[in-house]
């Protein structure tokens, strides 16, 4: 039984794998970035780690919070830990199987008794000839390295998350900033604007539009602070906990924006989305069940053998004992199509993951595109936005002056002063856009998933 076991196990090693090795896909890959600034000599900007790239030190607080108590995170840790499992569970396919049994029995009929002792052994093997279990395995590791990558995408996205969620609520803080300054300062205007209606210089008119001016500034402050309520509870719920205050670091004013964004060259991303990773991943498994579907068509070498001893005293259990073994081959010879039918399956499910593989290239670059795009142009409507809010302050400023002294109507500060919230908000919510395009740009570009 051993020398068929050794033989049978020399067989199976020189034994060949049938079906396709994996070959990674040519893919149509530009020679760089559309709208990408031209800094060859800087590396991308993905390959930054997350805290280089977000410097405010309650903003860390919270990623690295997040990175450690985050749902999506933990799940996609457990996954991580089901496809190791499985794995294992594909692999020791190619093993034998052995049990053993050990056992007594005792009788007695009237005056006459019997004992015995039995151990008994079976082994199980069906042998690896054409590679079935060795792409099996194959394809069970690749969807453990898929569900590996597909954690580092979560990490990834809970990381620019979290970044976007606290941009947009110092952003939120700072239009409340604007709301109840300008509400300060429009109340005493419509406090002058009762004295001098009192006095005679000025018309009921000019009151009502000074009061349109307060509430104007006064509503827009209870819906900011509800939206300031819901970023927070948003923000919690990222970091896993249930919803509470936030604490705050920088202004958005304050949060650093590099003057130019390094993309690098586009073949890189291959290497650095978890996406593009986990697609190939993929892939490679779909290309690995064609080799265990083509198997199925070759004999198969099941072995089976088993032993035995038995003895009535224990010392004298090994003394003899029996064995048989067995290596029948079967050949599948009839199975109505079922076999080319799974053939074909298979081969269809890998042009898919190809197919999904490749359009996830395609929508990387262009999501990098976009992302390059967004982040310069918001940064030239807030550059204009900012002169736009100037030139706003000022003309209210000058209008205020010139209705004080009688040369204006009080429609005009109206006007000008409605226009300079206007503005303030607007440059507010601009800054936020140009921070959320760099989010944009460091997610797209496969940053964020590599810890410290």
């Amino acid at each position: 039984m051993r020398t068929a076991l050794v033989i049978t196990a020399a067989l199976a090693l020189a034994g060949c794998t049938v079906g396709p090795n994996y070959r990674r896909p040519t893919v149509d890959v530009p020679a760089s970035f559309r709208n990408a600034d031209q800094l060859a000599a800087a590396p991308s900007l993905g390959a930054e780690k997350w805290f280089t790239v977000f410097q405010d030190t309650e903003l860390q607080k919270l990623i690295r919070t997040a990175l450690a108590q985050n749902y999506d995170v933990r799940i996609a840790a457990s996954r991580i830990l089901q496809a190791q499992a499985q794995l294992g569970i594909t692999q020791s396919n190619q093993f034998p199987q052995v049990s053993l049994t050990a056992g007594g029995l005792g009788q007695k009929i009237t005056v006459f008794g019997y004992a015995a002792f039995e151990l008994q052994g079976a082994l199980s093997w069906n042998v690896d000839f054409w590679g079935q279990y060795r792409r099996a395995t194959e394809a069970a590791r690749a969807t453990m390295l898929a569900s590996d990558w597909n954690q580092k995408e979560v990490l990834s996205t809970v990381v620019a998350n979290v970044a976007s969620a606290y941009f947009q609520l110092r952003e939120l803080d700072l239009e409340l900033l604007i709301a109840k300054n300008t509400l300060a300062s429009r109340q005493e205007s419509l406090q002058l604007t009762d004295t001098l209606e009192r006095g005679g210089a000025t018309s009921l008119l000019d009151v009502r539009q000074a009061e349109q001016l307060v509430e104007t500034a006064a509503e827009s402050i209870p819906e900011t602070e509800r939206q300031i309520a819901a970023m927070e509870d948003m923000l919690s719920t990222l970091l896993g906990e249930n919803p509470h205050d936030i604490p705050r670091g920088l202004a958005i004013t304050e949060q650093s924006v590099p003057g130019a964004v390094p993309a690098g060259l586009p073949s890189e991303l291959l290497e650095r989305r978890p996406d593009i990773r986990q697609a190939e991943q993929q892939l490679i498994a779909a290309n690995a069940q064609i080799g265990v579907a083509r198997a199925q068509f070759f004999p198969s070498l099941p072995l089976t053998g088993a032993g035995g001893a038995e003895s009535s005293s224990l010392a004298g259990l090994f003394a003899g004992s029996a064995w048989s073994f067995s290596a029948p081959v079967t050949q599948p010879i009839f199975t109505a199509g079922r076999l080319r039918s799974n053939l074909k399956l298979a081969e269809a499910q890998r042009q898919q993951a190809l197919l999904t593989y490749q359009q996830t290239i395609q929508q990387a670059f262009r999501q990098v595109s976009d992302a390059l795009i967004a982040f310069t142009k918001y940064r030239q409507f807030r550059e204009h936005q900012g002169l736009l809010t100037t030139a706003a302050q000022g003309a209210a400023e000058l209008s205020e002056i010139r209705y004080r002294a009688g040369a204006a109507s009080y429609l005009e500060v109206l006007t000008n002063e409605t226009n300079s919230f206007a503005a303030e908000l607007n440059l507010a919510r601009a800054r936020l856009n140009e921070r959320l395009a760099l989010v944009q740009i460091y997610n797209a570009l496969g940053g964020g998933w590599e810890q410290p």
